[in-house]
């Protein structure tokens, strides 16, 4: 049995811990805030409750595993889990509004069919295959195994598919989303859907790699789900979940170092000037905040993943609306930008700055659980941000509820009040500089969206989380720590599940 100290009480560093338990160790999670969780925070104002950080969980299939693997209760004995259908509900800039089935590929594109027409229906059925063809050719390296030592293979190697021409003899490699947009999808409104994708997680479509069709066609075939009583539910059943696995949690406990002897990781220096010694480290921290614990060349190695800094932060805005929730209203309404060149020329230009008009999504739970009864409604709407954008929050807010506006129809007249999340509180949340938001692992691109590896050049010391291999989201964050116990348990030669 070894002692392990996790720093970080995060999504990733809690799989972690509790798999890690369940193996025999004795693991404690030393957390610099009061509570767990990373970014999965509640707000709660007067009978309302609205999530903070994502609101919807897609691979459900990911913390299933996870409870299946550290005790005999599932997943669903914990949480309520509930299929949002339809997953996805898109106001187009052209006033088109389309409604998109969850887990149904075959599904979307009728939907497509009967809104877009044929032509582009088959456009994105035919996209869609290309798509598969990616995940198959990236899922394990991006998503199930360590990170490959030789990982510019993954650097220089484009898993999506070129597209042959007809009467040409010749194909031709689309190298970025927005490449796949002008090719093959030759439809403003099937680009701002297959983009939309990338901006959820601050990437700039003209310059993130093809292989993103991984992210429309994962939602498509894998579906989209809610927890009830909101996403922190869930981070409130994998910490139960450590608990009952005896893991030990020190909150308000920063880690300032992380303490070296004999060439390997000895415990963690806290900020109060105690040392705890521990066997291993698991750090799940941004990686500037790993570098500044492990003094910086200690943990990053020469020809090794360099870790990313984000760009991108996000903003929300949580609104109390009087008034019952409609029937039949979609969970999640896309509300497209009016102009797209001008929204990512704002975002990813020079000036980096949130534009009058971005798109945004707005959530709208049919859950009784975050309202004080059925007279009332919680509705969170959510922008991407640059880190460092100029401009106040009240500004930001006031555009965002007047592009939220297009979904939800006399918002402003039923506005209670509202109250902004800020990049700052993402930041006072996670410890990521600027409230930077971590992208998942994509393939190509020169490695720029790889995440480090697990491993680090320090032995016995291991990074978790979004900041890590396989990058964010919270399924992503879930593999890391599936990931990192298997390093840890079975040894360097861990090859992921099969």
């Amino acid at each position: 049995m070894a002692r392990i100290a996790v720093i970080g009480a995060g999504m990733g560093a809690m799989a972690a811990a509790a798999r890690l338990a369940v193996a025999g160790h004795r693991v404690v999670v030393y957390e610099r805030t009061e509570t767990y969780g990373g970014a999965l925070r509640r707000v709660e104002r007067d009978g309302f409750s609205f999530d903070t950080g994502p609101g919807l969980l897609p691979l459900p299939a990911v913390y299933r595993d996870l409870f299946v693997k550290t005790g005999r209760e599932p997943l669903e004995a914990c949480v309520g889990l509930v299929q949002v259908d339809p997953s996805s509900h898109h106001v187009f800039a052209d006033g088109t509004r389309l409604s998109l089935p969850n887990a149904s590929r075959a599904g979307v594109v009728s939907a497509l069919e009967e809104t877009l027409g044929a032509s582009a229906a088959r456009r994105w059925g035919d996209f869609l295959v290309r798509a598969r063809e990616a995940w198959d050719r990236s899922r394990r390296p991006l998503l199930e195994e360590p990170l490959w030592p030789n990982w510019q293979v993954l650097a220089e190697r484009e898993p999506y598919p070129a597209v042959p021409h007809k009467r040409l003899l010749r194909t031709r490699t689309a190298g970025t989303l927005a490449e796949v947009g002008a090719w093959e999808l030759r439809d403003p409104r099937l680009t701002a859907l297959l983009e939309s994708h990338a901006l959820a997680y601050g990437l700039d479509p003209r310059a993130t790699p093809a292989s993103a069709a991984v992210l429309p066609y994962m939602e498509h075939a894998f579906g989209t789900w809610y927890v009830r009583g909101g996403m922190r539910e869930l981070a409130r059943a994998v910490y139960e979940r450590c608990l009952a696995r005896r893991v030990e949690f020190r909150f308000g406990a920063e880690a300032v170092g992380v303490l070296e002897k004999d060439g390997r990781a000895a415990g963690v220096e806290l900020a109060d000037g105690t040392v705890a010694e521990a066997d291993l480290v698991v750090a799940g921290v941004p990686g500037e905040v790993l570098d500044r614990l492990g003094r910086g060349t200690r943990v990053r190695g020469a020809g090794e993943v360099p870790a990313p800094r984000g760009r991108a932060s996000r903003m929300t805005v949580l609104m109390a609306l009087r008034g019952g929730r409609p029937r039949g209203t979609p969970h999640r309404t896309v509300v497209h930008a009016e102009d797209r060149e001008t929204e990512l020329e704002s975002l990813f230009g020079p000036s980096g700055d949130l534009p009058a008009r971005p798109t945004v999504t707005v959530l709208r739970p049919d859950d009784p659980a975050v309202v004080p009864d059925d007279a009332h409604e919680a509705v969170t709407v959510t922008a991407v941000l640059p880190v460092g954008a100029g401009g106040t929050p009240d500004v930001h807010a006031e555009n965002l509820i007047a592009v939220a506006e297009r979904a939800v129809p006399g918002l402003r007249g039923r506005l209670l009040r509202h109250e902004v999340h800020t990049p700052a509180d993402i930041a006072g949340e996670t410890g990521a500089e600027g409230g930077a938001v971590p992208v998942p692992a994509l393939a190509a691109a020169g490695g720029r969206l790889l995440q480090p590896s697990n491993s680090t050049r320090l032995p016995g010391l291991f990074t978790v989380g979004g900041w890590s291999h396989p990058g964010g989201g919270l399924p992503h964050a879930g593999m890391s720590g599936a990931l990192v116990a298997g390093l840890i348990v079975e040894g360097p030669e861990f090859r992921g599940s099969q």
